[in-house]
């Protein structure tokens, strides 16, 4: 019997460290190298004599080296002089080194070196320049030698020839019709193989502040693809169906509204309004409420649900935070169970025989409202009948997480309506580009009888003075809140943090009640405590951001912050909402820790200046930029890495209407544009 001899199995090339770190880069296609553009430019173009080289400088020099020998200091190091026609002399230092430097920097070679001259010891230096031999007749750069975003694993060398490949490889060629492009810019192609080598006669400060009209180029074609992902979203949705809930004019929302003990402002009745006409239509709501710290957005959620439930149809109700959900859960019921409605509650918290029996009420339908966090998804938490689907603070969800309450609907030929909520006004710019595929809602006005807050900003120094100020508060029966931060670097020191201060405070305040609040807690625990502030019973909390939304109680009148610069300026503006909630007048207490950045100066100064949330947030995205402003959507950073939208909102305006164009008349040129920006992130626009 012949035994076959084995298949010879290919081997696999293993891949090189250069290689592997472009794939981290997101270097993979031709295109991706193509738009991978320079930090920086250096100067190649010509040669400065060694004689006119000035401390600081920063210019390329040629000359034959004179000497080269490794000397012993500290350490071992290259020195290298190297002179040139001007017989004055430059000393190249290398601290680390190859004998292939010392090959190419032999005595006789003749080098063309860039660096930073400084002074030394000798005369002027360069301290590990960039170098090339050369012979006399070796042409000089003719436009400026790019300097790529890079890693360790990736030289600049290899990037550049890499990035030279991918422009010349890569598909260029003109998608958008020149009618749609605004005038004065040059091609895609044009735009690109300009800005990866300029020539040396460019403006350098079009260049760095973008405003060359290459950079406009590449923003709106940046732009364009955004815009187009986004309207492409909203009409794939358009196309889909949703539950369509009729509205009697005297059914659950009306008897809510008439038991409600106080009257809804004009903005309220607005939003719900546009609310009720978007799940009256078979096409799936997917709208954002936004409105300020304490504007009413619970109640206006309540509403909607009232209009799902009446139509038999279930409502959830999902928060990122137990706190925040169970504020929520709390006013819901007592605004709701009056009127028949049954509800569930579901957080991970919530075990054993509890929870089975919560799962089985939303199983059977019978609990028409679910509130709960992100246990709400969970593969075991089925529905009988889910049509409308609420989000809180619905930055702070992942796609992902979005996407799995969307598929809670058991019949896959519907979609939930869902609404989003956010307490993080949206700047004008911002809703234009990342959330322009929803509709939004805004409160713009808060409940009457909220007193404003005044903000004051205190160095770490003036604490025994805020100290002082607590104790007169709680002498007159108010309620204060201390909050620490939380430092993911070390959330065990911050956990000390705020127990000193919780122990300082209660040394300084006996006879009145100080609670501690911090995310180990189990919950339980978190409950009792809150429970003891929310019933006035608690003078003082000292608290982790655990409290930055959700908590609603109206006799607290002071807010301090320690160590106010290292949080953000909207989480700043959360927490100074916990106060001012009643018809006392409240102050926010910042303290700081100097000295202070310029982002940290920036910050304080605009929350003592405004308390408008729209205003902050205008600041907010102005100091961090759209890729942080809102987890950025999680999709929000990448789809912008060009484009500012502070600066470039005649661009947005443009892409817009290119974008509304282009999907009537040329889909497919659309899609490939598309596809050239986006790949496949444009499918997380949709959640």
């Amino acid at each position: 019997m012949t035994i076959p001899a084995p298949l010879a199995v290919p081997e696999r090339k293993e891949k090189s460290a250069p290689q592997k770190a472009m794939e981290k880069l997101g270097l993979v296609r031709d295109i991706d190298l193509a738009l991978h553009l320079p930090l920086r430019y250096e100067d190649e173009t010509r040669i400065v004599p060694i004689s006119s080289l000035r401390d600081g400088d920063t210019a390329q020099v040629e000359g034959t080296v004179r000497d080269c020998q490794v000397q012993l200091r500290s350490r071992r190091q290259l020195v290298v002089r190297l002179g040139d026609d001007s017989r004055d002399e430059l000393v190249l230092r290398f601290l680390n080194f190859y004998p292939s430097h010392q090959k190419a920097l032999a005595p006789g070679k003749r080098v063309r070196v860039r660096g930073d001259a400084r002074g030394g010891f000798f005369g002027l230096e360069m301290v590990h320049p960039t170098f090339k031999n050369v012979d006399e007749d070796t042409p000089l750069a003719t436009a400026l030698t790019p300097v790529y975003p890079t890693s360790a694993a990736l030289p600049q060398a290899y990037l550049r020839k890499a990035v030279a490949s991918g422009v010349k490889h890569a598909d260029l060629s003109d998608i958008v019709p020149p009618e749609l492009v605004p005038k004065g810019m040059t091609s895609l192609r044009e735009s690109l193989q300009f800005l990866h080598h300029p020539t040396p006669d460019v403006s350098m400060a079009e260049l760095e502040d973008k405003s060359h009209p290459a950079w406009q180029r590449l923003k709106f074609e940046e732009l364009l693809a955004q815009q187009l992902s986004q309207l492409q979203s909203r009409r794939e949705r358009d196309l889909q169906r949703a539950p369509r809930f009729d509205i009697n004019p005297d059914g659950l929302q009306e008897k809510l509204l008439a038991a409600l003990p106080f009257s809804l402002t004009t903005a309220q009745r607005r939003v719900v309004e546009e609310i009720g006409g978007d799940l009256q239509k078979e096409m799936p709501m997917h709208r954002l409420l936004q409105g300020d710290v304490g504007s009413g957005k619970t109640v206006v959620a309540a509403l909607a649900a009232a209009i799902a439930i009446e139509a038999g149809w279930q409502c959830a109700l999902m928060a990122p935070t137990e706190i925040l959900a169970e504020q929520h859960f709390r006013k819901l019921i007592d605004w709701l169970t009056p009127l028949g409605i049954d509800m569930a509650w579901l957080t991970g918290s919530r075990k054993g025989k509890g929870r089975r029996e919560m799962l089985g009420k939303v199983a059977s339908g019978e609990a028409k409202l679910v509130v709960g966090t992100h246990a709400v998804i969970q593969d075991e938490v089925e529905f009988a009948k889910l049509g409308l689907a609420i989000i809180d603070e619905q930055h702070r969800f992942g796609v992902q997480q979005r996407l799995a309450l969307r598929g809670k609907l058991a019949t896959q030929a519907l979609e939930p309506h869902m609404l989003m909520m956010s307490a993080t006004p949206i700047p004008r710019t911002l809703a234009m580009t990342l959330f322009a595929d929803l509709d939004i809602s805004t409160i713009d006005e808060l409940p009457p009888g909220r007193t404003p807050i005044v903000t004051k900003v205190f160095a770490d120094g003036k604490r025994d003075a805020v100290i002082a100020r607590i104790r007169d508060e709680v002498e007159q029966g108010r309620q204060v809140y201390w909050v620490c931060p939380l430092i993911e670097e070390s959330e065990h020191m911050d956990l000390q943090n705020a127990t000193a201060t919780h122990a300082q405070l209660c040394e300084a305040l006996p006879g009145h009640m100080v609670g501690l609040l911090h995310g180990r807690m189990p919950a339980a625990e978190k409950a009792a405590v809150m429970s003891l502030f929310s019933g006035g019973q608690m003078a003082v909390l000292v608290s982790t951001t655990v409290i930055e939304v959700g908590v609603d109680v109206p006799n607290a009148s002071l807010m301090v912050i320690e160590h106010a610069e290292r949080f953000g300026l909207s989480q700043l503006h959360q927490l100074r909402g916990r106060v001012g909630r009643g018809s006392v007048a409240s102050v926010c207490v910042l303290l700081y820790s100097g000295p202070l950045s310029y982002t940290g100066k920036s910050r304080l100064k605009a929350m003592a200046e405004t308390t408008d949330g729209f205003e902050i947030a205008r600041r907010d995205l102005d100091i961090r930029g759209p890729g942080e402003f809102f987890g950025a959507r999680q999709s929000g950073a990448p789809l912008l890495r060009f484009a500012e939208l502070t600066l470039d909102e005649h661009l947005v305006k443009s892409a817009r209407d290119a974008a509304q164009q282009m999907l009537d008349k040329l889909p497919q040129a659309a899609e490939r544009h598309v596809a050239r920006w986006l790949g496949g992130r444009a499918e997380y626009l949709k959640a």
